[in-house]
């Protein structure tokens, strides 16, 4: 599966996966002072209970290892996520 970096407006940024046109999963941040506020996750009926959302939060912590920056959790998923596991504890805010 293979997500696409899209620059939404300066600062606010999404891992995309797109299929025929389609946006069928995504995770959103808007960053400051090196800090990627986490503030959406969505991922398309027709793609629940594959483990999309991880693969993209994995995605997106990635990026943020990267580019040394930190993740805020602030959208549900991203939140129970860094509670349920230590494997984000190196980029936490």
């Amino acid at each position: 599966m293979d997500f696409k970096l899209i620059e939404k407006s300066p600062k606010h940024f999404a891992f995309e996966y797109v299929q025929e046109g389609e946006k069928l999963a995504e995770i959103e941040w808007v960053e400051n002072n090196h800090i990627m506020d986490m503030n959406h996750t969505y991922v398309s009926n027709a793609l629940r209970g594959q483990g999309v959302a991880k693969k993209l939060l994995d995605r997106a912590a990635d990026y943020a290892r990267e580019n040394d920056l930190r993740m805020n959790a602030i959208c549900s998923y991203v939140v129970s996520a860094f509670e349920k596991s230590e494997a984000y504890n190196d980029i936490k805010a």
